[in-house]
């Protein structure tokens, strides 16, 4: 079984969060955190002894998560930094054709 298989067995009922018409909140993506630990670790209410470690990663995935989300491009967006490094590398190119002609 391939990478992909394992990922949607895997998160089979993980619902996707990124649509272009309703953003994700803040609870959606701490909801889908703690169901993926939950998968991940077998666990839907771990012992105190690992509550810690549980809730620790739970905020980690979140954290994650939304930086994933906020950073993600919708297909036709270009994004200021890539515009940026687009014009930079455009405006150097002349230069370097000069430089070693």
């Amino acid at each position: 079984m391939g990478v992909r298989g394992m990922v949607s067995d895997m998160c089979r009922s993980i619902k996707t969060l990124r649509t272009l018409d309703h953003p994700a909140t803040d609870e959606e993506v701490q909801a889908a955190a703690l169901q993926f630990v939950r998968k991940l670790s077998g666990y839907r209410q771990p012992a105190a002894r690992n509550a810690d470690t549980f809730d620790s990663a739970v905020l980690e995935i979140a954290a994650a998560s939304r930086r994933l989300l906020d950073g993600l491009v919708p297909v036709g967006q270009r994004t200021h930094a890539h515009d940026h490094d687009h014009a930079a590398a455009h405006d150097h190119a002349p230069e370097h054709a000069h430089a070693h002609g």
